[in-house]
């Protein structure tokens, strides 16, 4: 075999390789193009005028709608890096040459954590002020709410009265001693409630609650909300937090039919109706600093809040619209109507270090 017979079988090889590696991205879902795929294995080039790029925290099943919809829309196609954590931190290794243009989250305190890194540009979008409740958005305009979920209380029908629990406070009372069920505090919905308790309370008080609850706990934290329900359904406990979209999405799951019996053996409380309200949190977007396409960035964002798009948050994602004149789904309504605790979600962000150490501190 020559020199150059050896390079180009190396080559080819390499190429082989990298494909490989791209299509194993695209089936765990590490790397998701809507409509065209990046040649770089875990990453995303610089899109044309009528692409955009997304880093999202959101899982893809849950975002595509919105892409889709927006595609058939406008023609702009995506290219999606999907990541269950460590955004901030690629985004300040890629600097000045990051693709990415647009950034969705979960959960307030991963938006605001990209905004205090200065890795948000202002949206400067009157539309969107319109829109979203100030409490529900950045006060410098690098960042809102797209959609607001309640982590609510869930019950067991047969072994908890109707009445028994209407405070989230409630469940650090002795009375409710090995019969809740919980994921781990750390995780970002837990972690945003301690957070919420943190600002009414002080961390002092926060913490006590945090103890009185990890105290009544039936098992170790574990599981995702699901599985909080599944053991309240088998009788392991009576009791969990859970966010309001996931009893939406087992109440009507035909794929996995018993999600449906985990759902029905659940009554939702709304709790702190008397005084401050339910507590919420949101997903959230924001226009990347070094986004070579701010404007289209800032359309698609203000798209998201649009009637059609606060429509998909109520009726697939069983999650309520951030714009208040839009009505929740049908199966959404069901639940009831409640209170919320008009909070700023930027105090809730601020907390959530001072949660997160009472969460370690407890063993929560």
């Amino acid at each position: 075999m020559t020199y150059v017979e050896t390079i180009q079988n190396f080559n080819l090889m390499i190429k082989a390789k990298t494909i490989a590696v791209i299509k194993a991205l695209v089936i765990i879902g590490v790397l998701l193009p809507v409509s065209t795929l990046s040649p770089l294995a875990g990453g995303i080039t610089q899109a044309s005028a009528q692409e955009l790029n997304i880093y999202s925290y959101r899982k893809p099943n849950l975002l595509a709608p919105f892409l889709d919809a927006y595609q058939a829309e406008t023609g702009v196609e995506f290219n999606v890096v999907h990541a269950p954590k460590g955004l901030v931190q690629r985004l300040k290794s890629e600097g000045a040459g990051s693709p990415a243009d647009v950034v969705l989250t979960v959960d307030a305190s991963r938006i605001a954590e990209l905004a205090a890194s200065e890795l948000l540009a202002p949206m400067n979008s009157p539309l969107i002020d319109n829109k979203v409740p100030a409490y529900l958005r950045a006060k410098d305009g690098t960042w809102t709410a797209l959609s607001t979920r309640a982590r609510v209380i869930v019950a067991s029908k047969t072994r908890v009265s109707e009445d028994a629990i209407k405070r989230v406070e409630d469940l650090a009372k002795p009375e409710w001693k090995g019969r809740l069920c919980s994921r781990k505090g750390s995780h970002v919905y837990n972690r945003a409630l301690l957070a919420s308790l943190v600002v009414h309370h002080g961390e002092a008080a926060a913490e006590q609650w945090a103890e009185g609850y990890v105290a009544n706990l039936a098992r170790r934290p574990q599981g995702n909300d699901r599985a909080q329900a599944k053991a309240i359904h088998a009788g392991e406990c009576d009791i969990a937090l859970m966010n309001t979209y996931y009893f939406g999405k087992m109440a009507n799951n035909d794929k996995n039919p018993e999600q449906k019996d985990w759902a029905n053996s659940l009554r939702i409380v709304f709790f702190n109706q008397e005084d401050r309200g339910q507590h919420i949190n949101i997903t959230g977007g924001g226009i990347l600093k070094t986004s070579k396409r701010k404007d289209a960035a800032r359309k698609f964002l203000e798209w998201m809040v649009s009637d059609q798009a606060q429509k998909i948050y109520a009726e697939i994602n069983y999650e309520y619209p951030v714009d208040s004149t839009q009505a929740p789904s049908p199966s959404v309504a069901a639940w009831g109507e409640f209170k919320t605790d008009a909070l700023d979600i930027e105090k809730i962000s601020a907390a959530t270090p001072t949660a997160q150490m009472i969460i370690d501190r407890t063993g929560w």
